[in-house]
């Protein structure tokens, strides 16, 4: 009888222990940290809003409702009241410059210079403070959204005589804000041995890729074009550790002020790769970073293939699985390569700046490696030839094509035969909607009416032949800030609000698809909307937290919403104010 009663006890035992180990209330995780108290979006389409979202270390424990939050919270659960204001899952920027951000910060900021005179007197500032023979460097100006009306000009740019007279002493260079043309003084043209020329020797302007822009005459203006640039930027001594270092703890903080979480880094040099694998392992990089190996170095390329991606499932900060070409320039320094001449420069065509077939070679062993390719190109003819030979490299190696989710970097101007190519292959656009409200005004300048309307910046057409784009600001070519490319996407308006409807309004983005493109699609460009890009159990805890509600306020209110804070693991490492 004894037996047959320790047998009932440990059977009643063993019950309870599977009754209560089963028990939904008990298997519950405390929670660190606990966000109620405002709007949510998730981007999640079975929950697009929640009431609460609760955290463990830096995974996602629940997003649902308030009542239900309560179950996680302990002691020593943090909880944050967002006071009405608006979350959203952590904006990723999709196309950027992460060294080109933090360089930004610590050179010349030329970005809202507005007129040639302004730049001149950054220049005196800067040269006055400096030692003599001391490079100028900086970036950002744009001579079409210049008040230039008095200047002199040659095929649209500025020429170098005040710039050389405010700084006799030192080189400068001065980067365009596409970063596909520079302005040099004369100081920098003498260090390279750019000198005057008679209209005899003109055709030596030409470099294979690019071109010294010069007058009548043959005298160098101090524009240096795509891969002219060279000539110049040899010269400049390369940058310190110190000073690499500083750029990107900078770059890092101005990414956390912005409400970026995530940076897809376009074009990584072998320094940069050590710089960021340097700051992971000392655990200093704040954001993720999703890097594309730069095109130029194919020593480096060689090395990666042999090696395979890099995919950081442990901390989830720093993944290398893609490749970056530069196949063509920019359609404000008209290196653009189009179909068509330009309209405002009869005869130009703008330049290919790398062989298509060196795009192909490159598509056919990413492929084979695993590595995604990210292609640079801007105008029409850059896209197509672009898309041909992707579709060659494919066709080449279809057991690799099952998800190869190649890109193109900006696909600013198509052709409108080439819009539905990019569903076809499964092309991603990886498109910077500011670059819309920046360049719009003067674009249809260079395109003429009928291209700009039948295939710039068509992001509804894309979108409705099925893709995914990826949205993002090309920092430092534009301002980091993700606010005003949300307001472009749904807009297609400048900064200023013009005009009335917005160019070509039925190419705007709607705001659930502005959002789209800076999270869970932003993701996707980068394989990992498994991890990141919404709000879901198990995914990671990086939220961007805004002033006002981006997907209800009126538009003409969306440029006041700021960010308010930057949540990111699950910590809090940026608050306004």
């Amino acid at each position: 009888m004894v037996t047959n009663l320790y047998k009932k006890i440990a059977r009643f035992i063993l019950i309870f222990v599977l009754f209560t180990g089963c028990n939904p209330e008990k298997e519950k995780e405390p929670a660190d940290l606990i966000i109620t108290g405002g709007t949510i979006y998730t981007m999640h389409d079975q929950q697009p809003m929640v009431e609460a979202v609760a955290v463990r270390g830096d995974k996602i424990l629940f997003a649902g409702s308030r009542d239900e939050v309560e179950k996680y919270k302990t002691e020593t659960t943090e909880w944050i009241n967002l006071e009405g204001r608006t979350m959203t899952p952590g904006f990723i920027e999709g196309h950027g410059h992460i060294m080109g951000l933090g360089y930004n910060e610590l050179n010349l900021d030329l970005l809202n210079v507005k007129s040639y005179d302004e730049l001149v007197d950054m220049v005196k500032v800067a040269a006055e403070k400096a030692d003599p023979g001391e490079w100028i460097t900086g970036r950002g100006w744009h001579q079409s959204k210049w008040n230039n009306e008095n200047e002199k000009t040659v095929k649209g740019f500025q020429t170098h005589e005040k710039l050389s007279a405010v700084s006799p002493d030192n080189p400068v260079y001065l980067r365009h804000a596409s970063g596909h043309a520079g302005f040099a003084n004369a100081k920098a043209m003498e260090i390279a041995g750019v000198l005057q020329l008679s209209t005899e020797s003109v055709a030596e302007s030409e470099v294979e890729g690019g071109e010294i822009i010069r007058d009548e005459l043959g005298n160098p203006t101090g524009i240096f074009n795509e891969r002219a640039q060279t000539l110049i930027t040899r010269h400049i001594p390369e940058s310190t550790p110190e000073k690499d270092r500083k750029a990107l703890e900078m770059a890092i903080k101005a990414c956390l002020r912005n409400g970026i979480t995530s940076f897809h880094d376009a074009g990584a040099s072998r320094e940069s790769l050590a710089l960021f694998n340097d700051f992971r392992e000392r655990g200093d990089l704040g954001i993720r970073l999703y890097v594309m190996l730069t095109g130029w170095d194919k020593e480096l390329l060689e090395e990666w293939y042999g090696r395979g991606p890099e995919i950081d499932t442990a901390k989830n900060l720093l993944t290398i699985r893609s490749v970056k070409l530069n196949c063509d320039g920019a359609l404000g320094s008209r290196g653009a390569w189009l179909l068509e001449e330009y309209t405002d420069r009869p005869g130009h065509f703008g330049h290919e700046t790398l062989p298509m077939d060196f795009v192909l070679e490159t598509s056919n062993k990413a492929l084979k490696s695993g590595f995604q390719v990210c292609s640079h190109a801007i105008g029409d003819r850059a896209n197509r030839e672009i898309l041909d030979r992707y579709e060659k490299a494919f066709q080449a190696n279809p057991e690799a094509t099952t998800d190869h989710r190649f890109r193109i970097e900006h696909a600013q101007h198509l052709h409108p035969d080439d819009i539905p190519r990019f569903s076809e292959l499964g092309v991603i656009p990886a498109m910077q909607a500011i670059h819309m409200a920046s360049d719009r005004p003067w674009a249809i300048d260079r395109l003429g009416k009928k291209r700009i309307v039948d295939g710039a910046y068509v992001w509804q057409k894309l979108l409705q032949s099925g893709v995914r784009i990826v949205n993002g600001t090309d920092v430092p070519v534009e301002p980091i800030n993700p606010v005003a490319s949300f307001y472009a996407s749904v807009s297609r308006k400048t900064l200023e609000g013009t005009p009335e409807n917005g160019y070509e309004p039925d190419q705007k983005m709607t705001r659930e698809q502005a959002l789209r493109s800076y999270t869970l699609d932003a993701a996707y460009g980068a394989f990992e909307e498994n991890i990141k890009g919404s709000i879901e159990t198990g995914k990671l805890a990086d939220f961007t937290v805004f002033s006002k509600d981006i997907m209800e306020v009126p538009e003409a209110e969306l440029l006041d919403a700021q960010v308010d804070m930057t949540i990111f693991g699950g910590s809090v490492v940026y608050r306004r104010n």
